[in-house]
């Protein structure tokens, strides 16, 4: 009877704060996503109790590694009623092995979340608009952090004679006034994010990191090799994603892409590959008719944005698959990804990572983007469903919200004060603003170049009859 009395009264017992954190970790990190992930035989943790734990790290507000760790390690404990590892060297050595398994699985675990819950800013159309972009992330200034992260020096030949130097060349310069307000310093390493993050629902997708002299084009074609996209996948990217061996990478296995190009694309019209028609237009550089490479047939597109001229390529042929007013919209919000970037460097404290190992700063940075990931996908449910704007989410409200439960995790919310009802409530200022937010002499800024308009050529009879003894020898073989 007693045993009874006491159940009846723990199902009654209010739900405190930590409940609510411990529900919603749980809705995104089930269980059964690792079901196939082999650990080593002395492994005694589960995968989900280590993301976890993973998770609450890259969420704990102290600014050391090892103290927000140890934060980490009681807050799970304090929830969840058990830890995975107890140390921050167990935790990252268990990151640093496995994460390369755990973080494809966790991606498709959130993507399917993200499809479920999307409604209308899944799609654009029947495309699933993804963009593309590039950030450099600041590493602690160490010589293991150097050696990985920085380009290395090139070695320097021996002159095979010296130049006479001019009369007036070891005369010492005059000092000239110089800015005040600008002290350059020396580049420290740096991690190269490249980023694919999702334009409708305006948070990550998936990612590929490396040094700070990486490519990020080369990024995009190796996770287009290993990654597996849905139908009608579309890219969006900024002028520097072009070439015609980019944008064969992206069309061979069958995806889409819708890209800005400037004047340093040469394009040709009237090639008689297809049937012409306004707005056709072929990358085909000398180099590739050389290796007897068929020209890309493109879609050009051209807008103005309030700014300036807009030039957009697409493989997308078909004005109704993809309509000028859908092409436009994409291409407008694909602004949003670098204040993604933003948001993940100014509020989420990643301008700088806290690791001074290179294993240790490349866990950090994937298991942060993971976290601001969760944090912006849980808003998104409860915003979704009071019927609020997708873009009106404020990531600072919502990680001092989550920040705030963790911190009080013991208590109960007042009426209306649920993490449901703050998240829902989560949202940017609405006023209006009479002034510019940007400061006026900002040291750092530079002026962007307008990227122009591309090179558009009328293919000659060399061209035409290339073509032509290509198409030949194709139909012979």
């Amino acid at each position: 009877m007693s045993t009874k009395k006491n159940s009846s009264v723990r199902a009654r017992s209010p739900q405190t704060n930590g409940d609510a954190v411990r529900r919603a970790v749980n809705w995104i990190l089930d269980p059964g996503i690792f079901h196939d992930l082999k650990l080593h035989g002395n492994v005694k943790w589960a995968a989900s109790a280590l993301v976890t734990l993973a998770i609450f790290w890259v969420w704990a507000p102290e600014s050391s590694s090892v103290e927000a760790a140890k934060s980490a390690i009681e807050t799970v404990a304090s929830i969840f009623g058990s830890v995975a590892v107890k140390s921050y060297q167990a935790l990252t050595g268990a990151l640093i092995t496995y994460s390369g398994q755990l973080l494809p699985l966790l991606w498709l675990r959130m993507q399917f979340l993200m499809e479920g819950c999307g409604g209308e800013s899944w799609r654009i159309g029947r495309w699933l608009p993804l963009a593309v972009d590039g950030s450099r992330v600041g590493t602690p200034r160490t010589r293991k952090n150097e050696d990985r992260f920085c380009k290395p020096a090139g070695k320097k030949g021996k002159k095979k004679g010296k130049k006479k130097r001019g009369r007036y060349a070891n005369q010492k310069r005059r000092s000239g006034k110089k800015k005040s307000h600008y002290d350059p310093q020396a580049v420290g390493p740096q991690m190269w994010l490249t980023l694919v993050w999702h334009i409708g629902m305006r948070m990550p997708w998936c990612w590929r990191v490396g040094p700070s002299y990486s490519s990020e084009r080369n990024h995009l074609l190796e996770m287009l090799a290993k990654l597996k996209f849905a139908m009608f996948t579309l890219f969006c990217a900024d002028a520097g994603f072009v070439g015609y061996d980019f944008w064969k990478g992206i069309a061979s296995p069958g995806y889409h892409f819708l890209i800005r190009v400037g004047s340093n694309v040469r394009l040709l019209k009237k090639l008689g590959y297809v049937r012409e028609r306004n707005g056709i237009v072929y990358c085909w550089p000398d180099a590739a008719m050389k290796k007897k490479q068929l020209p890309l047939v493109l879609r050009l597109l051209h807008f103005h944005d309030g700014h300036g001229d807009v030039y957009l390529v697409t493989n997308v042929l078909s004005e109704t698959d993809l309509t000028d007013r859908q092409a436009s919209e994409i291409y407008r919000r694909r602004w949003g990804v670098e204040l993604q970037f933003r948001s993940f460097k100014q509020t989420f404290g990643r301008t700088k990572l806290r690791s001074r190992t290179p294993d240790c700063a490349e866990v950090e940075l994937h298991w942060s983007l993971v976290g601001l990931w969760m944090l912006q996908l849980l808003a998104f449910k409860e915003q979704t469903a009071a019927g609020e704007p997708a873009d009106h989410t404020s990531i600072a409200a919502v990680l001092r919200i989550i920040r705030s439960m963790i911190r009080y995790d013991s208590r109960v919310p007042l009426p209306g004060q649920s993490l449901p009802k703050q998240l829902a409530g989560a949202q940017i200022d609405d006023y209006e603003r009479h002034s510019k937010k940007k400061s006026r002499n900002y040291p750092r800024r530079k002026e962007e170049p307008s990227a122009g308009k591309p090179v558009i050529n009328t293919a000659t009879k060399k061209h035409i009859q290339r073509l032509c003894e290509l198409q030949s020898t194709a139909q012979v073989a």
